[in-house]
């Protein structure tokens, strides 16, 4: 059974980076693509980002394209997402998923097996 966690949130100045990071403890990551989530106060949970089970399929919100990448390594059971030029409007807090399938427009109906989130806030 997977139990995903994710890790790597903090408050970072508007132009600054992080690396979120998503585990798994239990069952391995390797046959599930693995979505990037986030939701901010008063808004629904939208899609980011995601990745195929073998790193070879991504796909970005608009939003983020040009400054988020996911990647993955499936010998640590992890997959990341290093976020650059962050802008306010990024804060939210940020979960990941697992699904079948990524699809260019990371539908959130389609993943399962949430992690609890990490806040992200982007303020100077």
């Amino acid at each position: 059974q997977l139990q995903l966690v994710e890790s790597g949130g903090d408050l970072v100045q508007p132009g600054g980076s992080l690396r979120l990071s998503c585990a798994n403890s239990g069952f391995t990551l390797d046959y599930y693509a693995i979505g990037w989530f986030r939701q901010a106060p008063g808004k629904e949970r939208e899609g980011v980002s995601c990745i195929s089970s073998s790193g070879g399929t991504t796909n970005y919100a608009d939003s983020v394209k040009g400054r988020f990448t996911i990647s993955r390594d499936n010998t640590k059971n992890t997959v990341y997402l290093q976020m650059n030029s962050l802008k306010p409007e990024d804060t939210a807090v940020y979960y990941c998923a697992a699904a079948a399938w990524c699809t260019r427009t990371i539908p959130r109906d389609d993943f399962g097996s949430w992690g609890p989130g990490t806040q992200v806030t982007v303020s100077s």
